[in-house]
């Protein structure tokens, strides 16, 4: 309350104060609450971090395919498969008993998560309990050949184009399994990790990954797997050979 003269008079004035009303303020929460739930369908934060993710991958094995390309060029005899005997005989067209298939994700029984169907893709002999090669718990993005790939890198003139072996951003055997050490997961196509294979003749590799979003995954509104050149329309396929690893059957 306050007064001021006006002539000769006083005049008392007073000011009233007003907040907002229980129904306004129920009003606003509602609308508010409404504004979030469109933000979130609209935007989809789960389909984000999945593109990002798959963003993430095709990076990964450009720079694995630009690498290794780098090495096949540069080094005489490369030798994709890591052996010291013959050249390349763990690759496809090698020795049948050797081919192998190897893994970004460690699986060995005790040191990551087990396997339970592990069956070699078609056309592959190899034992089933021993066809796929996995990384290691420590050093699996070594670029000496005792990484996940066992291709050294380190033996281009001036050294490896790259520091480390990039892993899948999710690196993990099956989207509904998780990361559970004592669980055993199905290896399929499915799987969250990367794989890479080579051939004997001509020599040539191939490195495929999962994508998950609903924008470049398997159906998706940029589908990578269908416009990649490769013969799986599952897998993102990258690499000089892209009909090395077979179009079906789970790996």
């Amino acid at each position: 309350m306050f007064m001021f003269k006006k002539g000769e008079g006083l005049v008392r004035a007073t000011t009233a104060q007003k907040g907002f009303t229980l129904l306004e303020l129920l009003i606003v929460i509602t609308v508010l609450a409404i504004l979030s739930v469109v933000l979130i369908f609209v935007l989809n934060p789960t389909e984000i971090l999945a593109k990002s993710r798959d963003t993430q991958r095709i990076s990964d094995l450009s720079t694995l395919k630009t690498a290794i390309a780098i090495y096949m060029s540069t080094v005489s005899g490369p030798q994709l498969d890591g052996t010291s005997g013959t050249v390349n005989d763990k690759c496809d067209g090698g020795t049948a008993a050797n081919e192998e298939l190897w893994l970004s994700i460690n699986t060995t029984a005790g040191g990551g998560e087990s396997v339970t169907d592990a069956t070699p893709p078609t056309g592959w002999t190899q034992a089933a309990t021993s066809w796929e090669q996995n990384a290691s718990t420590t050093g699996a993005t070594l670029v000496d050949g005792t990484g996940w790939i066992p291709v050294n890198l380190g033996a281009i003139t001036g050294g490896s184009p790259i520091s480390n072996l990039p892993l899948d951003p999710t690196n993990d055997l099956s989207t509904t399994t998780g990361s559970d050490t004592s669980t055993a997961a199905v290896l399929n196509n499915g799987a969250l990790m990367y794989r890479y294979a080579c051939k004997k003749t001509p020599a040539s590799f191939e490195i495929d990954s999962r994508l998950e979003s609903g924008s470049y995954g398997v159906g998706g509104s940029d589908d990578r797997s269908a416009k990649d050149g490769g013969n799986n329309s599952n897998l993102f396929e990258m690499g000089t050979g892209l009909t090395i690893l077979p179009g079906t059957n789970d790996f």
